[in-house]
């Protein structure tokens, strides 16, 4: 749909990029209004792949969520089952093992490298670098899903997280390939970025383009990647050191403009740390229990499982932002109130800011650097 319109003695034109875009992994709709080429105004419209999510949990026991939280970010099913597991464990005060613990990190540092892959592939597939690019970041992404489906019997689906541990334990075999996987990354990466970082086209479309002052991130309520790259220290994993966090050596890395190069440096740079993370749970990752006597007998009757009454909100550093579930009790055997606190919502609300004043062919690539899904978008 095309309107035009009189606005000021100039001529805007009315433009709508949707309901479908390849960009956004989902159905979504930008709503632009331009003078020539710059953006005067912009309007996301979402809503499209709404699932009832919330509702459908909360008349469903505890245990029965966890795999309708992969369909939340359906690129990060073990973040997604993290997030649940540590919000329910909170209310039934359930601690995992310390093996179940080391193997929760272990999968959502690989999911992050994964996330963070293939929003490198897709951006730049966005500047209309073809399908190479995202061919690359393919290939290095079977090699991860290849280890998610041997552990939980799925590539994407995982559902491998349990209240108190996670469900299936992992043979040296398995270690010994995913630090295969860690050892040979980093020579992808220098590739990667050899043929990417200081590329003259993706500098001249990337910097300064789409910036995202410090302030206006922080007081929109921006988290993640997003937030990083406009120079803002705040990583979940440092602030609540949920899991084991606190035990591994890594830094959190920044950005200096918040535009849309920053934001895909940041996640270079994060993939870096991530591997940093993997080495030492790889290196320490005890033998033990994978899941909390306590909880056991919860698997074979989930709907005996009933917490007592209360509410408690789990949070982890998810690859797009603050991923937090809010649950209320009402010691029942399913939810009285499930709420998702999803990044990719919260961080779609500043699209617009960054968008206006920028050339038309722009808001592609700054909703790219976004990094969103509807599946928790719209839920």
């Amino acid at each position: 749909m095309i309107n035009t319109k009189s606005l000021e003695g100039s001529q805007m034109l009315e433009i709508n990029f949707g309901p479908q875009h390849p960009s956004t992994h989902g159905v979504f709709r930008m709503n632009v209004f331009l003078e020539g080429e710059k953006i005067c105004a912009l309007k996301p419209v979402m809503g499209y792949l709404h699932r009832n999510h919330e509702l459908i949990a909360e008349n469903l026991p505890y245990a029965a969520v966890m795999a309708y939280t992969d369909r939340l970010d359906y690129f990060n099913s073990m973040a997604n089952n993290f997030g649940y597991a540590l919000a329910v464990e909170k209310l039934a005060d359930i601690e995992a093992p310390e093996r179940a613990a080391y193997l929760r990190v272990i999968m959502a540092e690989l999911a992050r490298i994964v996330n963070h892959l293939m929003l490198i592939g897709f951006l730049l597939n966005d500047l209309g670098a073809f399908f190479t690019p995202v061919l690359y970041a393919f290939r290095e992404r079977e090699k991860i899903l290849d280890i998610f489906e041997e552990v939980s019997g799925s590539r994407m689906m995982c559902n491998y997280f349990r209240f108190g541990g996670v469900k299936r334990d992992v043979s040296a075999e398995t270690l010994a390939a995913i630090k295969k996987i860690v050892a040979g990354f980093p020579a992808f990466l220098e590739e990667f970025e050899a043929l990417l970082t200081e590329n003259e086209i993706l500098c001249m479309r990337c910097q300064n383009v789409g910036v995202l002052p410090a302030d206006l991130a922080v007081n929109a309520g921006i988290t993640g990647p997003v937030l990083r790259a406009s120079g803002v220290n705040y990583d979940l994993r440092k602030v609540d050191a949920y899991g084991l966090y606190d035990r591994f050596d890594f830094k959190v890395p920044l950005g200096k403009k918040g535009d849309v190069y920053d934001r895909y440096y940041v996640r270079v740079l994060e993939m870096r740390e991530s591997l940093k993370i993997l080495e030492q749970a790889l290196a320490k990752i005890p033998q033990g229990d994978i899941l909390n006597k306590k909880a056991l007998p919860f698997l074979k009757a989930p709907r005996n499982f009933k917490p007592a009454v209360g509410e408690a909100y789990g949070r982890i550093e998810s690859p797009k932002g603050e991923l937090g579930y809010y649950l209320v009790s009402d010691g029942t055997p399913q939810p009285w109130r499930y709420h998702v606190r999803a990044p990719s919502l919260i961080n779609l609300t500043v699209l617009e800011d960054m968008c206006v004043g920028q050339k038309v062919a722009d808001a592609i690539i700054i909703l790219g650097s976004i990094d969103i899904v509807l599946g928790e978008t719209d839920r």
